[in-house]
């Protein structure tokens, strides 16, 4: 369980493992924490091999809903915005709805919708993986937040850490034109 915990939390400390597991009823002391991380070649907090994007997406998949937007033009040359949710592991996917004008009031009232749906789900959502775009709110996030749910921001400009999403927008463009 202490390899476990290192492995899963390269920054915590002895100390705070050794009060993660009081929490969990594992009584054992900070030396006994680094003398078993130690045999295991795990060395302190900030020294131990952080878990990669795709090693985290992997643990936590369960957990993990992506957020984006992709649009359509229309035959009468509107611009229609779809927001959707898709599950990390499932790749089940919510269309929230769409708008030629996704404003904060319209974004945050889909937030709320899907936020109310997904309170049926076995495990809940712990994060929420979104890009940059202006059309997510601070009240968009803080729906989410008041769940528990931890907000990931994607770096500018890097399509792959929101990459099941991105693909989703892909196929759904592709079949679209197939299709007509």
């Amino acid at each position: 369980m202490i390899v476990r915990l290192a492995r899963e939390n390269p920054r915590w400390g002895y100390v705070r493992m050794v009060g993660e597991l009081k929490g969990l009823g594992v009584p054992v002391s900070a030396t006994t924490v680094k003398k078993i991380l130690r045999q295991e070649k795990l060395g302190p907090a900030g020294t131990r091999k952080r878990p990669s994007w795709r090693e985290f997406l992997h643990a936590q998949a369960k957990s993990v809903i992506a957020v984006d937007f992709f649009t359509v033009d229309t035959v009468w040359l509107q611009r229609l915005y779809v927001l959707f949710f898709i599950e990390i592991a499932s790749h089940r996917v919510y269309l929230a709805g769409c708008t030629a004008h996704p404003d904060d009031e319209w974004v945050t009232q889909q937030a709320r919708h899907l936020a109310w749906a997904l309170t049926e789900r076995a495990d809940p959502v712990r994060f929420r993986i979104r890009d940059r775009d202006r059309k997510f709110t601070n009240r968009f996030d803080v729906v989410f937040e008041a769940q528990g749910t931890r907000v990931i921001r994607t770096p500018i400009q890097v399509p792959k850490a929101n990459g099941i999403a991105e693909r989703f927008v892909r196929t759904s463009r592709s079949e679209a034109w197939i299709g007509s």
